[in-house]
């Protein structure tokens, strides 16, 4: 497999961080769809490993899965170019919105194009659970294993039941599946050393603990960067879930009001890339400086550094593991666990919240088939599920 340049890798990620739009769920079958599918950089069981990894890791995991592929890629600057290409379309638009630009969120919403693109989310995601159920599920225990992972994330929503299916996936893949682990790894095509790694896990802990401290030393600058660290450090399922913390964060002290507040979040839902970076937003949006360019870009720093952090700190370690046969043979159950994650949230949130009626239905029904059939590039088929959308809500 031929490895990308720091500057395709840019370029990939530049590309999905303007064309990925449904949340996180749909972001992994975007990224399987361009370095699985497309470019054929990485084997399915490469990338879902990757998967695995970053959702037992606090913050966004499609942030942190795009950053690991631009590691094993083009190493650490790969891992920079793959967060800038990916994060900086929405952060750019909701720093915008913030200075005024309402326009885009009204017309939006009032014109159903961001129905439409829901419903392009659930075309991504069932391409992706279809693909990578056929690698990673191409037998009945581990196809059993899947939908009892989403039976189980299904009954007990959120990170618990998330952590517990992989947890579960873990042990009966390990213990119970007659499965013999292959020799075949595939090692990643670059690594970073030891070093770099153990210095990224101990400055990720020493801001986390040092940041809160210095936070009370009067700056608001400084007040910022500990809120937004500590709430990229210490949530688990990314994306909505952090949206809790955030408010108690910045509208609790009252750095933003609440109606504000829910105006960047609506906006954060009609653009693509990662929820994150609704981070940019609140930073620009601050009734107290740091505000504008300089208080978005420091937020979006802020809340984004625990994840480089974490995936530059583990990734190489992580690597030696895969290599390890009992490591592979558990994570031959994780990823039968991941698959059922994917059915889960396949259903909640979005198939509930994008498929509400029969029109719905068709227009995933002709994205679905674009993707699977007839392998139309996906941003034209979220452009097109889009127009779609817009044209079903004036009917």
């Amino acid at each position: 497999m031929q490895k990308l340049t720091v500057t395709q890798v840019f370029l990939a990620f530049l590309k999905l961080g303007l064309t990925s739009f449904g949340g996180p769920v749909a972001h992994l079958g975007y990224f399987r769809n361009e370095f699985v599918e497309r470019r054929r950089i990485m084997q399915d069981a490469a990338y879902a490993d990757l998967v695995s990894l970053c959702q037992f890791l606090p913050g966004p995991a499609s942030s942190q899965i795009g950053i690991g592929i631009g590691i094993t890629q083009a190493g650490l600057r790969g891992g920079i170019a793959a967060w800038v290409g990916f994060t900086l379309p929405s952060a750019i638009a909701l720093i915008l919105f913030a200075y005024g630009i309402a326009a885009l969120d009204e017309s939006v919403v009032q014109t159903g194009w961001l129905h439409g693109l829901k419903v392009a989310a659930v075309a991504v995601v069932a391409q992706a659970i279809l693909g990578m159920s056929r690698m990673l599920c191409p037998d009945w225990p581990r196809r059993s294993v899947a939908i009892f992972a989403a039976l189980l994330t299904l009954i007990l929503p959120g990170i618990t039941g998330q952590m517990t299916a992989i947890g579960c996936g873990m042990i009966l893949g390990l213990f119970f599946l007659n499965y013999e682990a292959s020799n075949d790894h595939t090692p990643q095509l670059f690594t970073l050393s030891k070093k770099i790694s153990v210095i990224s896990l101990g400055l990720f802990f020493a801001l986390l603990l040092s940041l809160p401290i210095l936070a009370q030393q009067g700056s608001q600058a400084l007040a910022l960067v500990d809120s937004f660290y500590r709430s990229g450090a210490l949530v688990f399922g990314g994306g909505h879930v952090v949206l809790p913390l955030l408010k108690a964060e910045v509208v609790n002290p009252g750095w933003i009001n609440q109606d504000m507040f829910l105006a960047g979040y609506g906006a954060a839902q009609a653009v693509p890339g990662p929820l994150f970076t609704f981070a940019a937003y609140l930073g620009a949006a601050m009734n107290t400086a740091p505000s504008g360019w300089f208080g978005g870009l420091l937020c979006l720093l802020a809340i984004f550094l625990p994840s480089f952090l974490l995936v530059t700190g583990i990734l190489p370690f992580w690597e030696d593991l895969r290599k390890n046969p009992r490591i592979r043979k558990a994570l031959v159950g994780v990823n039968a666990a991941v698959v059922g994650l994917l059915l889960s949230a396949f259903y909640d949130p979005v198939w509930t919240s994008g498929i509400l009626s029969v029109s719905d239905f068709v227009l995933a029904l002709l994205a679905f088939g674009l993707l699977v059939y007839w392998k139309t590039p996906p941003w034209i088929v979220v452009a097109a599920t889009g127009v779609g959308g817009a044209i079903i809500s004036y009917l």
